[in-house]
């Protein structure tokens, strides 16, 4: 029951920020936001193998930068900066980690298709609202976060792979109810796909740089969450 124990608390965090702690005051609903990231670095620290290589520092580096965008949100561009550099230590971590096949690499035309509509929607109504200044941080973040995603996908790593997915829709959900259109629920939404995106951020590290986790991570996801 040990190993469950860390996992456990962190569910039980993120749903007490997400379903109880009230908007007000501010510097507590920010506090009880960043308890469940402190947690999943934690988590991801315990994932390290003991021979330990660039890929796991880089992915620590990510998941805590990604903390302090949770952080920093508040000021838009800043904690979406945060977000930012989080990603580009993921996308780092990644590109050493590829395990080539045609269909992974063609898995760059739907992230591609996606990310140019996402991308196209959100700067027509970012100039309809005369928010012109957002433009080029909006594109720099989603052509960024589009790459974090299809490197995930290149290494075969399915934790990240998916992790990285849930990441993508998480941000997509927060930029469309921010700039387009509401969407009912959509803080629930959010924060459900973001910490288990970031959840399976930290579980990926285990599985890198490790030939016998890498060939059975389809088997591995079949049998437990947990390591």
């Amino acid at each position: 029951m040990k190993r469950y124990g860390l996992p456990l608390v962190i569910l039980i965090m993120s749903l007490l920020y997400i379903f109880l702690i009230p908007s007000e005051p501010l510097t507590v609903k920010l506090l009880f936001k960043l308890i469940p990231m402190w947690l999943i670095i934690l988590f991801a620290y315990r994932q390290l193998p003991p021979h330990r290589s660039k890929v796991h520092y880089l992915l620590l580096t990510g998941l805590f930068f990604c903390m302090i965008g949770d952080g920093t949100l508040i000021w838009f561009v800043v904690g979406l900066t945060a977000f930012l550099i989080g990603h580009l230590f993921y996308t780092a971590g990644f590109l050493g980690q590829w395990r080539y096949t045609l269909l992974r690499l063609l898995s760059i035309v739907p992230v591609a298709v996606y990310s140019i509509w996402m991308g196209n929607e959100l700067v027509t109504s970012i100039k309809a609202n005369g928010d012109q200044a957002l433009i080029i941080p909006v594109i720099a973040y989603i052509t960024v976060i589009s790459l974090m995603l299809w490197s995930a996908i290149m290494t075969g790593n399915q934790w990240a792979m998916i992790g990285s997915l849930l990441f993508v829709i998480s941000d997509s959900i927060l930029s469309w109810n921010m700039f387009v259109a509401d969407i009912r629920y959509s803080g629930v939404w959010i924060m459900t796909t973001y910490y288990a995106a970031q959840f399976l951020m930290a579980r990926s590290i285990a599985a890198f740089d490790n030939p016998n986790v890498q060939s059975t991570n389809t088997a591995a996801l079949n049998t437990s969450v947990f390591k």
